[in-house]
């Protein structure tokens, strides 16, 4: 589009050319000057509409930018309500799974109450639930630790859900003694239901049998009133196993199934401590696992897509990792800055949260489940 100064110039360059009987003529001259200053004030009427309603070719004028400024704000403050919150509390872990995505690169883990304040800051803000990971959860004080968090989450904050994602081999029957009532949900990770499997893929310790330990917490969350879950990653090793028997023996209220994902330096890249390239199936193998698996009605299917930023994720600092650049780059502490300034840096993604069905009924007072 040609701008007013270049048809100025063009006006000018016509005058000059003219003949000389032309340029001569008043009435002539009169006519091309009328013309002139009609086509200028069209012109500068049509530039002052345009950037009144924020569509000239310059830009957005100022006052449509600051309006969708503060309509930009007001959906981030929407978006960015803690409804559910993962606090991997501790990154250390007695298994050596090849594809782990959160590696023991500290061994760092707060004092309990300063875990707790944050816990009361992510309450103010709207959190509903909260789940709590690793590493290996059940590992740091032996359970005690952890135990307490429960406890201070559902008996203090009053929660509607305190749940819990583990490997299930530290587990003991007196911990569901002592905080079973104060737990929704226990995830236990099981990613293959043939034991060779497990060992080729890291998910075991020693000699001791992974799925022995998996029916035996089902046993416990049942006796105890805790809602069972299953977590398992498909990948290389796995992904044509055929798991609807045990599935359906177990009888989990969810069954998690996730596509193996690659996290730049964590399990991918110079600084990793896990080399996950191996384990990575293509999305076509993923589909023809759940294909195969279509009858299992608990099955809630996560694939990279819908996982990578969809969780808000909280690590050992209680800082927000932000997982959109394929790595995992840490916020400043919600300790330190408050949880509205450092949700603000965490990448969460809440139409894809609410889209992978992360809103559910995850209270086990309101799931009837039959003890």
């Amino acid at each position: 589009m040609r701008t007013w100064e270049t048809r100025h110039s063009a006006q000018t360059s016509i005058c000059l050319k003219m003949p000389q009987s032309m340029v001569a003529s008043p009435k002539m001259l009169l006519r091309l000057c009328i013309n002139f200053l009609w086509s200028l004030k069209a012109i500068i009427f049509s530039k002052l509409i345009n950037w009144t309603k924020g569509t000239c070719e310059g830009g957005t004028s100022p006052v449509q930018r600051v309006k969708d400024k503060l309509a930009s704000q007001r959906k981030v403050q929407q978006a960015m309500t803690p409804t559910s919150v993962n606090y991997h509390f501790t990154r250390k872990c007695n298994y050596k799974c090849g594809f782990c995505f959160h590696t023991a690169k500290t061994s760092f883990v707060l004092p309990i109450d300063e875990a707790k304040r944050g816990l009361r800051l992510l309450k103010e803000s709207g959190m509903e639930k909260i789940n709590f990971s690793g590493g290996e959860p059940f590992l740091h004080e032996k359970g005690d630790f952890l135990g307490k968090l429960v406890q201070y989450c559902k008996q203090d904050l009053q929660l509607p859900s305190v749940s819990i994602v583990s490997n299930g081999s530290m587990i003991k029957e007196s911990w569901f003694q002592k905080y079973g009532e104060y737990l929704d949900i226990l995830a236990v990770s099981c990613d293959s239901f043939d034991e060779e499997t497990n060992q080729l893929i890291g998910r075991t310790q020693g000699r001791k049998s992974h799925l022995d330990g998996l029916f035996k917490i089902r046993n416990w969350c049942q006796q105890y009133r805790v809602a069972f879950k299953i977590n398992s990653v498909i990948n290389t090793f796995n992904f044509d196993e055929d798991m609807t028997e045990s599935i359906v023996e177990l009888n989990p209220v969810r069954w998690k199934v996730f596509q193996c994902l690659l996290i730049d330096g964590e399990n991918a890249g110079e600084s990793a401590l896990r080399e996950a390239e191996r384990f990575v199936i293509s999305d076509q193998q993923f589909e023809e696992f759940l294909d195969r698996h279509s009858r299992v009605s608990c099955l809630v299917p996560e694939s990279n897509e819908k996982m990578r930023n969809s969780y808000l994720i909280l690590d050992e600092y209680m800082r927000f990792l932000d997982c959109r650049e394929g790595r995992k780059d840490p916020s400043k502490s919600i300790l330190d800055v408050g949880v509205k300034a450092a949700i603000s840096f965490s990448g969460f993604d809440e139409i894809m949260f609410l889209k992978r069905g992360g809103k559910y009924v995850w209270s086990k007072a309101d799931m009837k489940l039959e003890w």
